[in-house]
């Protein structure tokens, strides 16, 4: 009985953080539009500022419970600019945690209010959060309908003319890679046969709309591309065979003991303007993620496997970025559902603000 007891309560840690981080979305969607309606009759710079630092607040809250709470090691290979700079971020997909990887880095370089996402199309539709990922500069794309390039310059030309900064994570597989889906990953050898483009193992075959709209609209804005590869540890079995990626709540289970990132930097006047040319050359750099994660995953020898070849740094986030935000969140959401109106703006802002967010974006999204 004290056996099953602990195991349960071992599987539900995910609880806690589940309940901070989704329970103060209506107190942060209320900070946020109290915001947007201040700063209408101010130059659109200033809502950009005060947004960023109001997405730096809640994100740091997320990453307190997906680092300090689980305590899991990042270790970091490749160079890592200490500072600021305008960049499209891209990388590999394996899980839901993805997200949160561009996050992780983004707060070693204090810009972790300027992350903004390139969406698949049905996520418009989480509550509170869908409306407002749109409103803080992700551009929704629908994975099997024609691409809407013309609505993704706009997007991002509007956020350089009221000089936005900009780290515009995009997934250029379109899908996460699965062991247990294998026939999207036989789709992708497929249709890399298809185009004359090298088979790849262990990622999906990348698609250059996405990538290539962003750098085109951005070119004269941006400062670099991150080409990040993303590795966990414990996703191999007994056999040697790669398993699932972490899901979120499995992760904030503690079951997953690293992340493993690869970044390298790359200039735009590395990179190639032409579509067809930059589509070899992103496939190149994912020919280039392959054979790392051969190497991670199935190493000959045990001392290089479950790592990247180079140098690395175990890169440890401090509670003095991550644990106010949670304090200050969580303090100002309590506080809200102590009074009864209190209580009735929360439930109101959840299913108001849902119907509200869900007619906004099958609109304008």
């Amino acid at each position: 009985m004290l056996l099953s007891l602990a195991l349960h309560a071992y599987s539900m840690r995910y609880v806690l953080p589940a309940v901070v981080m989704i329970g103060t979305a209506p107190t942060y969607i209320l900070a946020w539009g109290a915001w947007r309606l201040l700063s209408t009759v101010l130059p659109a710079r200033f809502y950009h500022e005060v947004d960023d630092r109001l997405y730096t607040i809640y994100q740091s809250m997320v990453l307190f419970f997906f680092e300090n709470y689980t305590g899991v090691q990042v270790i970091i290979y490749g160079d890592l600019p200490k500072t600021k700079e305008n960049v499209v971020y891209m990388s590999n997909h394996i899980c839901t945690v993805d997200w949160i990887i561009a996050d992780m880095l983004a707060i070693r370089q204090n810009a972790l209010g300027h992350v903004r996402y390139v969406l698949k199309d049905i996520l418009k539709w989480l509550p509170l959060y869908g409306w407002y990922f749109s409103q803080h500069g992700g551009v929704y794309v629908k994975r099997r309908a024609k691409f809407n390039e013309k609505n993704m310059r706009n997007k991002l030309q509007a956020q350089i003319k009221a000089k936005t900064p900009m780290y515009l994570v995009i997934f250029p597989e379109g899908t996460r890679y699965s062991p247990v889906r294998p026939k999207v990953l036989t789709d992708s050898q497929a249709y890399a046969t298809k185009e004359g483009l090298s088979v790849l193992k262990h990622v999906l075959t990348p698609r250059v709309k996405a990538i290539h709209v962003a750098l085109d609209s951005m070119k004269n804005y941006l400062d670099a591309v991150y080409d990040v590869t993303i590795a966990y540890e414990g996703t191999v079995d007994h056999k040697g065979q790669r398993q699932q990626g972490p899901s979120m709540t499995a992760f904030l289970c503690k079951d997953f003991p690293g992340i493993h990132i690869y970044i390298d930097r790359i200039e735009l006047k590395d990179i190639p303007e032409e579509q067809t040319l930059m589509k070899r050359w992103l496939h190149e750099r994912f020919e280039i993620k392959d054979k790392l994660l051969i190497e991670f995953y199935e190493a000959k020898d045990s001392k290089r496997r479950n790592k990247f070849p180079g140098k690395s740094v175990q890169s440890k986030l401090s509670l003095k970025k991550t644990l106010p935000s949670v304090l200050f969140l969580s303090g100002l959401t309590v506080s809200m559902l102590l009074t009864e109106s209190g209580r009735q703006l929360y439930i109101k802002t959840w299913i108001y603000g849902t119907l509200l967010g869900c007619l906004w974006v099958s609109v304008k999204a």
